[in-house]
Protein backbone atom coordinates (compact mmCIF):
# COMPACT_ATOMS: atom_id res chain seq x y z
CA UNK A 1 0.00 0.00 0.00
CA UNK A 2 2.69 2.24 1.11
CA UNK A 3 4.80 1.58 -2.61
CA UNK A 4 1.18 2.39 -4.30
CA UNK A 5 0.24 5.04 -2.52
CA UNK A 6 4.01 7.38 -3.44
CA UNK A 7 3.59 6.09 -6.98
CA UNK A 8 0.19 7.22 -7.50
CA UNK A 9 1.48 11.08 -5.41
CA UNK A 10 4.16 11.55 -7.84
CA UNK A 11 1.80 10.59 -10.32
CA UNK A 12 -1.27 13.24 -9.57
CA UNK A 13 1.41 15.88 -8.90
CA UNK A 14 3.43 15.28 -12.65
CA UNK A 15 -1.16 14.90 -13.76
CA UNK A 16 -2.09 17.85 -11.86
CA UNK A 17 0.83 20.49 -13.02
CA UNK A 18 0.87 19.25 -16.41
CA UNK A 19 -3.45 19.55 -16.87
CA UNK A 20 -3.17 23.05 -14.41
CA UNK A 21 -0.16 24.46 -16.35
CA UNK A 22 -1.78 23.30 -19.95
CA UNK A 23 -5.17 24.81 -18.68
CA UNK A 24 -3.54 28.28 -17.65
CA UNK A 25 -2.13 28.79 -20.27
CA UNK A 26 -4.75 27.89 -22.71
CA UNK A 27 -7.38 30.16 -20.62
CA UNK A 28 -4.52 32.89 -20.70
CA UNK A 29 -2.88 32.27 -24.35
CA UNK A 30 0.27 32.26 -22.73
CA UNK A 31 2.35 30.52 -25.48
CA UNK A 32 5.98 29.98 -25.15
CA UNK A 33 8.07 30.46 -28.30
CA UNK A 34 11.14 28.58 -29.22
CA UNK A 35 13.18 27.92 -26.46
CA UNK A 36 16.73 28.44 -27.26
CA UNK A 37 19.60 25.80 -26.79
CA UNK A 38 20.43 27.01 -23.34
CA UNK A 39 16.41 26.02 -22.11
CA UNK A 40 16.95 22.66 -24.45
CA UNK A 41 19.62 21.32 -21.81
CA UNK A 42 17.87 22.68 -18.92
CA UNK A 43 16.79 19.49 -17.40
CA UNK A 44 19.16 17.31 -18.32
CA UNK A 45 22.64 16.44 -16.33
CA UNK A 46 20.73 17.08 -12.71
CA UNK A 47 22.64 13.82 -11.57
CA UNK A 48 26.39 14.99 -12.62
CA UNK A 49 25.21 18.61 -11.09
CA UNK A 50 24.17 17.41 -7.99
CA UNK A 51 27.26 15.70 -7.05
CA UNK A 52 28.93 19.20 -7.09
CA UNK A 53 29.99 20.31 -3.45
CA UNK A 54 29.37 23.83 -2.23
CA UNK A 55 32.07 26.65 -2.06
CA UNK A 56 33.91 27.56 0.67
CA UNK A 57 31.94 30.86 2.56
CA UNK A 58 35.73 32.36 2.45
CA UNK A 59 35.33 32.54 -1.96
CA UNK A 60 35.49 36.14 -3.06
CA UNK A 61 31.80 37.18 -5.63
CA UNK A 62 32.23 36.38 -8.70
CA UNK A 63 31.96 37.91 -11.53
CA UNK A 64 27.88 37.88 -13.49
CA UNK A 65 30.30 35.97 -16.58
CA UNK A 66 32.38 33.50 -14.18
CA UNK A 67 29.23 32.89 -12.50
CA UNK A 68 27.74 31.60 -15.71
CA UNK A 69 30.70 29.99 -16.78
CA UNK A 70 30.80 27.75 -13.79
CA UNK A 71 26.93 27.17 -13.80
CA UNK A 72 27.30 25.82 -17.18
CA UNK A 73 30.28 23.89 -16.48
CA UNK A 74 28.22 22.12 -13.71
CA UNK A 75 29.73 23.96 -10.84
CA UNK A 76 26.63 24.66 -9.15
CA UNK A 77 27.96 25.13 -5.50
CA UNK A 78 30.31 27.74 -6.56
CA UNK A 79 27.86 29.42 -8.61
CA UNK A 80 24.84 29.98 -7.08
CA UNK A 81 25.73 32.52 -4.70
CA UNK A 82 27.50 34.86 -7.65
CA UNK A 83 24.34 33.67 -9.83
CA UNK A 84 22.22 35.58 -7.47
CA UNK A 85 24.67 38.66 -7.21
CA UNK A 86 24.61 38.29 -11.17
CA UNK A 87 20.17 39.43 -11.06
CA UNK A 88 20.48 42.52 -9.29
CA UNK A 89 23.86 43.79 -11.00
CA UNK A 90 24.30 46.50 -13.89
CA UNK A 91 24.53 43.80 -16.49
CA UNK A 92 22.21 43.52 -19.70
CA UNK A 93 19.04 41.72 -19.67
CA UNK A 94 20.35 38.89 -21.40
CA UNK A 95 23.05 38.12 -19.08
CA UNK A 96 20.62 38.82 -15.53
CA UNK A 97 17.91 36.23 -17.82
CA UNK A 98 20.84 34.06 -18.61
CA UNK A 99 21.75 33.93 -14.85
CA UNK A 100 18.43 33.24 -13.43
CA UNK A 101 17.72 30.59 -15.63
CA UNK A 102 21.19 28.56 -14.88
CA UNK A 103 20.67 29.72 -10.91
CA UNK A 104 17.09 27.67 -11.56
CA UNK A 105 18.34 24.67 -13.50
CA UNK A 106 21.68 24.53 -10.68
CA UNK A 107 19.43 24.56 -7.40
CA UNK A 108 17.04 22.07 -8.20
CA UNK A 109 20.27 20.01 -8.80
CA UNK A 110 21.55 20.55 -6.18
CA UNK A 111 17.90 20.80 -4.42
CA UNK A 112 18.34 23.74 -2.76
CA UNK A 113 14.51 24.51 -3.38
CA UNK A 114 14.66 27.96 -0.93
CA UNK A 115 17.15 29.21 -3.92
CA UNK A 116 14.99 27.74 -6.65
CA UNK A 117 11.92 29.72 -5.08
CA UNK A 118 14.47 32.95 -5.03
CA UNK A 119 15.72 32.47 -8.66
CA UNK A 120 11.91 31.98 -9.91
CA UNK A 121 11.08 35.48 -7.58
CA UNK A 122 13.51 37.62 -9.29
CA UNK A 123 12.79 36.07 -13.13
CA UNK A 124 8.79 36.50 -12.57
CA UNK A 125 9.67 39.89 -11.23
CA UNK A 126 12.07 40.68 -14.11
CA UNK A 127 10.90 38.98 -17.13
CA UNK A 128 7.44 38.52 -16.63
CA UNK A 129 5.84 37.86 -20.01
CA UNK A 130 9.22 36.17 -21.61
CA UNK A 131 7.80 32.95 -22.79
CA UNK A 132 11.68 31.75 -22.27
CA UNK A 133 11.40 32.17 -18.45
CA UNK A 134 7.66 31.17 -18.64
CA UNK A 135 8.90 27.94 -19.74
CA UNK A 136 11.62 27.85 -17.18
CA UNK A 137 9.15 28.41 -14.33
CA UNK A 138 6.54 25.90 -15.48
CA UNK A 139 9.04 23.03 -15.17
CA UNK A 140 10.55 24.40 -12.00
CA UNK A 141 7.23 24.39 -10.25
CA UNK A 142 6.48 20.74 -11.79
CA UNK A 143 9.62 19.45 -10.10
CA UNK A 144 9.20 21.38 -7.09
CA UNK A 145 5.68 20.01 -6.81
CA UNK A 146 7.06 16.43 -7.70
CA UNK A 147 9.92 16.62 -5.19
CA UNK A 148 7.13 17.63 -2.51
CA UNK A 149 5.07 14.90 -3.44
CA UNK A 150 8.11 12.19 -3.04
CA UNK A 151 8.35 13.45 0.44
CA UNK A 152 4.67 13.18 1.33
CA UNK A 153 4.94 9.43 -0.19
CA UNK A 154 8.36 8.98 1.91
CA UNK A 155 7.55 10.38 5.44
CA UNK A 156 4.11 9.84 5.50
CA UNK A 157 2.39 7.37 2.93
CA UNK A 158 -0.39 6.58 5.59
CA UNK A 159 -1.01 9.73 6.66
CA UNK A 160 -5.01 11.20 5.38
CA UNK A 161 -3.22 13.75 3.47
CA UNK A 162 -1.47 10.70 0.99
CA UNK A 163 -4.45 8.73 0.99
CA UNK A 164 -6.20 12.22 -0.37
CA UNK A 165 -3.71 13.06 -2.89
CA UNK A 166 -4.23 9.42 -4.24
CA UNK A 167 -7.73 9.55 -5.05
CA UNK A 168 -7.16 12.71 -6.50
CA UNK A 169 -4.70 10.69 -8.70
CA UNK A 170 -7.42 8.02 -9.38
CA UNK A 171 -10.45 10.56 -9.98
CA UNK A 172 -7.88 11.76 -12.69
CA UNK A 173 -7.70 8.67 -14.46
CA UNK A 174 -11.37 7.92 -14.40
CA UNK A 175 -10.97 5.07 -11.70
CA UNK A 176 -13.98 6.65 -9.96
CA UNK A 177 -14.95 3.73 -7.93
CA UNK A 178 -11.21 3.20 -6.78
CA UNK A 179 -11.56 6.79 -5.91
CA UNK A 180 -14.83 7.00 -4.04
CA UNK A 181 -13.46 3.81 -2.21
CA UNK A 182 -10.44 6.16 -0.72
CA UNK A 183 -12.56 8.76 -0.09
CA UNK A 184 -14.55 6.62 2.13
CA UNK A 185 -11.80 5.12 3.70
CA UNK A 186 -10.71 8.59 5.02
CA UNK A 187 -14.28 9.12 6.57
CA UNK A 188 -14.01 5.50 8.09
CA UNK A 189 -10.66 6.20 9.35
CA UNK A 190 -11.72 9.53 10.11
CA UNK A 191 -15.34 10.96 10.05
CA UNK A 192 -15.33 14.58 10.68
CA UNK A 193 -11.90 15.62 8.60
CA UNK A 194 -12.35 18.68 6.80
CA UNK A 195 -12.82 18.45 2.66
CA UNK A 196 -13.30 15.03 2.21
CA UNK A 197 -17.49 15.14 2.41
CA UNK A 198 -16.87 17.42 -0.25
CA UNK A 199 -14.92 15.98 -2.40
CA UNK A 200 -16.93 12.72 -2.21
CA UNK A 201 -19.57 14.41 -3.00
CA UNK A 202 -18.18 16.54 -6.13
CA UNK A 203 -17.11 13.23 -6.92
CA UNK A 204 -20.89 11.54 -7.33
CA UNK A 205 -21.88 14.29 -9.29
CA UNK A 206 -18.64 14.35 -11.44
CA UNK A 207 -19.20 10.29 -11.95
CA UNK A 208 -20.75 9.04 -14.87
CA UNK A 209 -22.07 5.79 -13.69
CA UNK A 210 -23.42 7.25 -10.57
CA UNK A 211 -26.63 6.16 -11.11
CA UNK A 212 -30.01 8.42 -10.42
CA UNK A 213 -29.50 9.00 -6.88
CA UNK A 214 -26.10 10.52 -7.24
CA UNK A 215 -27.39 14.11 -6.67
CA UNK A 216 -28.95 13.39 -3.52
CA UNK A 217 -26.01 11.04 -2.57
CA UNK A 218 -24.21 13.81 -2.80
CA UNK A 219 -26.35 15.96 -1.54
CA UNK A 220 -26.19 14.47 1.81
CA UNK A 221 -22.01 15.06 1.28
CA UNK A 222 -22.66 18.63 1.25
CA UNK A 223 -24.58 18.53 4.33
CA UNK A 224 -21.98 16.22 6.12
CA UNK A 225 -19.49 19.16 4.84
CA UNK A 226 -20.79 22.18 5.97
CA UNK A 227 -21.65 20.56 9.48
CA UNK A 228 -18.31 19.85 9.94
CA UNK A 229 -16.99 23.01 7.84
CA UNK A 230 -19.36 25.64 8.08
CA UNK A 231 -16.95 28.26 5.93
CA UNK A 232 -16.66 25.69 3.05
CA UNK A 233 -18.29 28.12 0.35
CA UNK A 234 -17.99 25.39 -1.91
CA UNK A 235 -20.14 23.11 -0.25
CA UNK A 236 -22.73 25.80 0.28
CA UNK A 237 -22.42 27.12 -3.60
CA UNK A 238 -23.39 23.53 -4.36
CA UNK A 239 -25.96 22.84 -1.96
CA UNK A 240 -27.50 25.92 -3.75
CA UNK A 241 -27.16 24.76 -7.30
CA UNK A 242 -28.82 21.56 -6.68
CA UNK A 243 -31.65 23.35 -5.14
CA UNK A 244 -31.52 26.04 -7.98
CA UNK A 245 -31.54 23.15 -10.72
CA UNK A 246 -34.69 21.71 -8.89
CA UNK A 247 -36.47 24.85 -8.99
CA UNK A 248 -35.77 25.31 -4.86
CA UNK A 249 -35.21 28.59 -5.13
CA UNK A 250 -36.54 29.63 -1.47
CA UNK A 251 -34.00 27.09 -0.59
CA UNK A 252 -31.45 27.74 -2.75
CA UNK A 253 -31.12 31.81 -1.36
CA UNK A 254 -29.67 31.20 1.55
CA UNK A 255 -26.87 28.50 0.65
CA UNK A 256 -25.78 31.26 -1.94
CA UNK A 257 -25.69 33.99 0.72
CA UNK A 258 -23.83 31.87 2.82
CA UNK A 259 -21.35 30.86 0.14
CA UNK A 260 -21.14 34.49 -0.71
CA UNK A 261 -20.19 35.34 3.13
CA UNK A 262 -17.38 32.62 3.42
CA UNK A 263 -15.75 33.95 -0.34
CA UNK A 264 -16.84 37.61 -1.52
CA UNK A 265 -15.22 36.90 -4.73
CA UNK A 266 -17.46 33.82 -5.85
CA UNK A 267 -18.75 34.85 -8.90
CA UNK A 268 -21.02 31.95 -9.73
CA UNK A 269 -22.37 32.37 -5.98
CA UNK A 270 -23.59 35.93 -7.32
CA UNK A 271 -24.84 34.63 -10.16
CA UNK A 272 -26.81 31.86 -8.81
CA UNK A 273 -27.93 34.02 -6.47
CA UNK A 274 -29.44 36.77 -8.93
CA UNK A 275 -31.16 33.54 -11.40
CA UNK A 276 -32.54 32.59 -8.38
CA UNK A 277 -34.16 36.56 -7.53
CA UNK A 278 -35.05 36.53 -11.16
CA UNK A 279 -37.20 32.99 -10.93
CA UNK A 280 -38.81 34.05 -8.23
CA UNK A 281 -39.38 37.95 -9.96
CA UNK A 282 -37.45 39.91 -7.35
CA UNK A 283 -36.07 41.70 -10.28
CA UNK A 284 -35.20 44.86 -8.09
CA UNK A 285 -33.26 42.69 -5.89
CA UNK A 286 -31.65 40.57 -8.59
CA UNK A 287 -29.72 44.10 -9.62
CA UNK A 288 -27.37 44.31 -7.08
CA UNK A 289 -25.94 40.36 -7.05
CA UNK A 290 -25.91 40.24 -10.91
CA UNK A 291 -23.68 43.70 -10.93
CA UNK A 292 -21.10 41.97 -9.17
CA UNK A 293 -21.36 38.92 -10.48
CA UNK A 294 -20.77 41.13 -13.65
CA UNK A 295 -17.65 43.10 -11.95
CA UNK A 296 -16.01 39.91 -11.69
CA UNK A 297 -16.86 37.53 -14.69
CA UNK A 298 -16.85 40.56 -17.20
CA UNK A 299 -16.72 38.08 -19.90
CA UNK A 300 -19.50 35.48 -18.81
CA UNK A 301 -22.83 35.90 -21.49
CA UNK A 302 -25.16 34.29 -19.23
CA UNK A 303 -24.54 37.25 -16.65
CA UNK A 304 -25.13 40.04 -18.73
CA UNK A 305 -28.31 38.41 -19.93
CA UNK A 306 -30.06 37.91 -16.53
CA UNK A 307 -28.63 41.17 -15.48
CA UNK A 308 -30.63 42.54 -18.43
CA UNK A 309 -33.59 40.40 -17.62
CA UNK A 310 -33.46 42.06 -14.36
CA UNK A 311 -32.89 45.78 -15.85
CA UNK A 312 -35.45 45.19 -18.00
CA UNK A 313 -38.07 44.11 -15.82
CA UNK A 314 -37.43 46.56 -13.16
CA UNK A 315 -38.00 49.30 -15.47
CA UNK A 316 -34.55 50.12 -16.30
CA UNK A 317 -34.70 49.98 -20.57
CA UNK A 318 -31.88 51.78 -21.39
CA UNK A 319 -29.44 49.83 -18.81
CA UNK A 320 -30.75 46.82 -20.22
CA UNK A 321 -30.44 47.52 -23.56
CA UNK A 322 -26.65 47.79 -22.94
CA UNK A 323 -26.69 44.56 -20.96
CA UNK A 324 -28.45 42.68 -24.00
CA UNK A 325 -26.09 44.19 -26.38
CA UNK A 326 -22.83 42.89 -24.49
CA UNK A 327 -24.73 39.41 -24.19
CA UNK A 328 -25.05 39.80 -27.94
CA UNK A 329 -21.50 40.80 -28.79
CA UNK A 330 -20.25 37.63 -26.48
CA UNK A 331 -22.24 34.75 -28.30
CA UNK A 332 -21.81 36.04 -31.73
CA UNK A 333 -17.87 35.40 -30.76
CA UNK A 334 -16.74 38.92 -30.29
CA UNK A 335 -15.92 38.58 -26.26
CA UNK A 336 -12.29 37.63 -25.73
CA UNK A 337 -13.44 35.48 -22.47
CA UNK A 338 -15.93 32.63 -22.45
CA UNK A 339 -17.35 31.60 -19.19
CA UNK A 340 -15.63 28.48 -17.89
Amino acid sequence: MQANTSACIIYVTLQRGIFEIHFQMCRYLVKAAAIPALLGCFWHGSILLAQQSSAPSSRPVLTPEKAISLAEQGRCGESISALKHAMAATVSAEVRKQAGVLGVRCSLAIDDRDSTDEFIRLLTRQFRKDPDVLFVIVHAYSDLSTRTAQDLGRDAPQSIAAHKLNAEALEMQGKWETAQLEYEAIIQKDPNVRGIHFLLGRLLLSRPDAGPDAPERARQEFLKEIAIDPSNAGAHYILGELARTNEKCEEAIPQFSEAIKFNPNFAEAYLGNGLCLVSLKKYEEAVTPLRSAERLTPGNPEVHHALATALQRSGHKEEAEKEFSIHRSLTSGQGSERPQ
